[in-house]
């Protein structure tokens, strides 16, 4: 009998520990801003999705699976933007999503980094991305800021008109899910 209670009562444990493990599910609102910008050129992508799992008090069990659409890019320029989409830039026709995926997400400061991979045309390659998380109300933002080297995903041609470095700003409302 004393096994059995035991057994319960460590079963219970073990089920409070998971309850309390898992990270709040968020729902990317209106309104979020994926911005890129150069010396040369600059612009936005309206179409972003995917699943955030985000707990402040315990980022390690926290998770971001995030999707960007290609064809959604708007420089401003028509003629810009299907030059952005052809063969050459994103090859929107063969690879239509730029995709992050964490692999461990850390506090950092006043914030926090999310370390994981960024896969553009078909290369993936590894990213430590510093953000802030601020609640308001039932919601939250998160807001981050990094720079990408193009050329490391083959993105143009190196050199030429634009330069290399592409610094991304994004912000992102979500409520929770």
């Amino acid at each position: 009998m004393k096994k059995l209670i035991f057994s319960m009562a460590t079963l219970l444990v073990i089920t409070a520990v998971f309850a309390f493990s898992v990270a709040q599910k968020w729902a990317i609102a209106d309104k979020y801003s994926i911005k890129f910008s150069s010396s040369e050129v600059a612009g936005i992508f309206k179409t972003f999705s995917g699943n955030i799992d985000f707990d402040e008090q315990n980022p390690a069990s926290s998770k971001f699976d995030v999707t960007i659409d290609v064809n959604s890019i708007n420089t401003g320029n028509g003629l810009q933007n299907k030059h952005a989409k052809g063969e050459e830039w994103f090859d929107a026709a063969k690879y239509p999503a730029i995709k992050y995926t964490s692999k461990k997400i850390v506090k950092a400061g006043t914030g926090y980094q999310v370390t994981g991979d960024l896969s553009i045309k078909g290369v993936s390659k590894e990213y430590t991305i510093p953000f802030t998380f601020k609640k308001a109300g039932a919601g939250a933002t998160f807001n981050g800021s990094f720079t990408v080297n193009r050329s490391d995903f083959k993105i143009g041609k190196p050199g030429g008109e634009v330069g290399e470095q592409i610094k991304i700003d994004v912000a992102v409302p979500v409520t929770k899910g």
